[in-house]
């Protein structure tokens, strides 16, 4: 209901009037009408569901694996078919430069990265659910089946004996082999994507933060670059595997300098200068150009005719591509034999590469207006990889630039990738022996100038540092342990630190006391505002997280910091009170007994209860040093007695009061009667929990200082129900809807008058009745 603005108050935003009954949890379930566990489906029932059958969820269940169903039967040749062919052409002409030289990164021969360019596509082009990624070859991935080549088929386990008395490597067996296991490791890959897609586990990469998986390609372009540079000067450079072997590379990277191939170096030198001139006039006048430069392709074709034509390999030295067989070859089962072996590094690649799958593809999804299936592009992927590596290929993932030539040259559909298939499967049958002569330094160049992109992820450092620096440090911790503890273990370490750092933060929340803004229900951080004001006797607090087993305990001690009581202290101060007063009794009874006997006084028994209890002590000190005499008022028999009792009854109050006071740390502690647990961010609770909030719930009730609850979610109740938190002592009648309700409860319940209340609390616009 609106309200019009007061006389001469300055209008913010509409103004309305709240009038309703204080909330507790007794209340809001009647006015809610909250439903019960039995009103809620059985896992029974939704399984099922899940087994009933019938036509239309048949059809949904079939389109849902092939999703080529929904589209292709509505593919449009008017308005698609041309933009796809140019996209198809376009693409096709990068698989060929890319594939051949990631093939360097994977240690296979480039032909094989030609096959990973053409069956792995045209499997994605059935199972998948995003219309403008590019699914082959990408560099990281490629580096990381590299890794695992040649830790299983080191140059050592292939010298034969050469001319002179020397060794040689056998590099058609080597190569062989290495084909083998990259085949292997990509068949174990698929197998774990389509495994954890059929589970609906494509949640899983929501532990891979946006700066983690940024800092990792990072981190491996780095590896990516180092892995390049002894094509590009010419060397041979021994293989180091395991923790730091990048440093060692490096270092005999450094050690071999004097030796570089003065040719090799040129022939990069030329190919990074010519890559780097034309892709940035491609960038410059992207919107002229009706297609980009195929820059690539130009210059894998110059260096191949300039290198068949003036030998370079023979004259100068100059590693060349070598034999590239022509056709398919036929699928081969894939080695079962050291599964185990390359287990780890199969399922950190399936990890890595749907990770960066699923991010491109909802890119494009999110900027065309249509959806991804997180659980169906695990398949999609998971089936590319495992058909690809019965056909000899090694583990693909969606690439960056290929795709944004894919949807910049106006790609709708898969069929662009159909195209891009077909332009492979040329050069595989027939063009494939024409780039026998082909520098292998012509190919280092074009990797070096594809991870441009990557190494502008450098600049997140700034960024972060501005916006986040929790995240910049999980990037640069996933960067050094990516850089320093290889791929693998680098990505283990990496997740491990990132789930830390949440862990870290939930234990280390702040923990604030909240005030009233003036003329509003609302109540925030005292620290944060200047105009919240507290309410005399009331403490709200709050952790910015939920409370559970790691932070429980902090909980606790961050609530009687900000309180100002030391609970533990008081305690056991009324314990040794409690002790004393005991023994008090028992000379007094005794006395009693003497006196009685002597027919001085009383009975023992009416001098026993006269004599002052603890809990009347504690409820004096609470109300603020009332008149203990007073509160303890009789009839005694005689004067004396009377005194007697009164005199020791207020020294003792006095002593107590006193001993608590010294207790607790904080101004005016003594003061609070209520405490009011703000428990709106938690999103759950556990046992430790509610174990921890029952304490505090006794141990304050012992000090006569009344606890409440307030703002909880429907699941953090149902929660402590199942938690038996509720008792005959601590009722849901001590949870409220809002602080507000709870405040309000507090104060009529200290004896407020409504006058009062309405002064101190509910001058606002704001209001609520009471």
């Amino acid at each position: 209901m609106l309200n019009p603005a007061d006389g001469g108050a300055r209008r913010r935003g509409a103004e309305y009037v709240v009038e309703r009954g204080v909330l507790d949890e007794y209340s809001l379930e009647e006015v809610a009408r909250r439903r019960l566990h039995s009103n809620k489906p059985l896992v029974v029932d939704h399984l099922k569901d899940s087994l009933r059958c019938s036509v239309p969820r048949l059809k949904r269940s079939v389109l849902g694996c092939l999703p080529v169903l929904s589209w292709l039967p509505r593919y449009s040749i008017r308005d698609y078919a041309l933009g796809d062919l140019i996209s198809g052409i376009s693409v096709g002409i990068m698989h060929l430069p890319q594939g051949m030289a990631y093939a360097l990164l994977a240690s296979v021969p480039p032909v094989f990265g030609l096959y990973t360019s053409f069956y792995p596509v045209l499997v994605y082009f059935l199972f998948g659910t995003s219309r403008h990624i590019s699914i082959g070859t990408f560099a990281v991935i490629s580096i990381m089946v590299g890794s695992v080549a040649e830790r299983l088929g080191p140059d050592s386990n292939f010298l034969i004996n050469g001319t002179n008395s020397t060794q040689e490597v056998n590099v058609t067996a080597r190569d062989a082999y290495r084909v083998q296991v990259a085949a292997t490791t990509t068949v174990v890959a698929g197998l774990f994507q389509v495994l954890l897609g059929l589970v609906r586990f494509g949640f899983v990469v929501t532990y891979l933060s946006e700066p983690l998986v940024r800092g990792y390609t990072t981190g491996a372009a780095t590896h990516v670059v180092v892995s390049q540079l002894k094509y590009i000067f010419g060397v041979t450079t021994e293989r180091f595997i395991g923790p730091f072997s990048l440093v060692y590379t490096i270092v005999d990277l450094v050690y071999r300098l004097p030796a570089t191939n003065v040719g090799t170096l040129v022939v990069s030198l030329v190919s990074l200068v010519a890559l780097i001139i034309v892709k940035e006039l491609n960038s410059a006048y992207s919107q002229k150009l009706p297609l980009p430069i195929p820059i690539e392709l130009i210059v894998i074709i110059v260096g191949t005719l300039i290198s068949y034509y003036t030998h370079l390999h023979k004259l100068y030295g100059i590693d060349v591509v070598g034999a590239i067989p022509s056709g398919l070859n036929p699928p081969k089962t894939p080695d079962i034999s050291i599964f185990t072996e390359v287990i780890g590094d199969a399922f950190a690649m399936a990890i890595v590469g749907y990770a960066i799958n699923i991010s491109l593809g909802k890119t494009f999804a999110l900027k065309h207006g249509y959806k991804v299936d997180s659980n169906q592009e695990l398949v999609a992927l998971g089936l590319s990889n495992t058909v690809g590596g019965f056909f000899q290929c090694y583990c693909v993932t969606s690439s960056m630039s290929r795709s944004l030539i894919q949807e910049s040259t106006g790609g709708k559909t898969q069929m662009a990738g159909v195209v891009s298939c077909v332009i492979v499967l040329i050069t595989v049958l027939k063009l494939g022996p024409l780039f026998e002569q082909l520098p292998k330094a012509v190919l280092a160049a074009i990797v070096f100038v594809n991870l441009k992109g990557m190494f502008k992820q450098y600049l997140d450092i700034p960024a972060l540092w501005r916006r986040n620096r929790v995240d910049l440090l999980v990037w640069l911790v996933t960067l050094l342990a990516t850089l320093l503890l290889n791929l693998d273990l680098g990505l283990v370490a990496s997740i491990a630190f990132a789930l830390l750092t949440v862990i870290f933060r939930t234990q280390l929340p702040r923990y604030s006391l909240l005030g009233q803004v003036p003329r509003t229900g609302i109540y925030l951080d005292m620290d944060t505002y200047e105009e919240v004001r507290n309410i005399p006797g009331i403490t709200i607090f709050r952790s910015s997280t939920t409370v559970y087993f790691a932070n429980a305990e902090l909980y606790l001690e961050a609530l009687q910091e900000k309180t100002g009581f030391d609970i533990r202290k008081l305690l056991t101060q009324k314990k040794k009170m409690l002790a004393k007063q005991k023994r008090r009794e028992k000379r007094e009874k005794k006395r009693a007994e003497k006196e009685a006997r002597n027919g001085v006084l009383k009975t023992a028994v009416e001098r026993s209860e006269e004599i002052f209890s603890v809990e009347k002590t504690t409820d004096t000190w609470s109300e603020r040093n009332g008149d203990w005499g007073r509160q303890n008022g009789g009839a005694p028999d005689t004067a004396s007695a009377l005194d007697t009792t009164a005199t020791l009854a207020s020294s003792y109050a006095d002593t107590l009061s006193r001993d608590l006071s010294a207790c607790s740390i904080g101004r005016g502690s003594l003061e609070i009667h209520s405490i009011i647990l703000d428990l709106s961010t938690a999103s759950f609770i556990d046992t430790v929990a509610i174990k921890m909030l029952r304490n505090i719930f006794l141990d304050f009730g012992e000090i006569d200082v009344d606890v409440y609850l307030a703002g909880c979610q429907a699941c953090v109740v149902e929660q402590l129900e199942r938690g038996d938190f509720f008792s005959h002592t601590i009722t849901k009648g001590q949870l409220f809807a809002t602080v507000h309700d709870a405040v309000l409860y507090c104060l009529r319940k200290q004896g407020a008058p409504t006058a009062h209340i309405y002064d101190c609390v509910l001058d606002m616009t704001s209001s609520t009745h009471l």
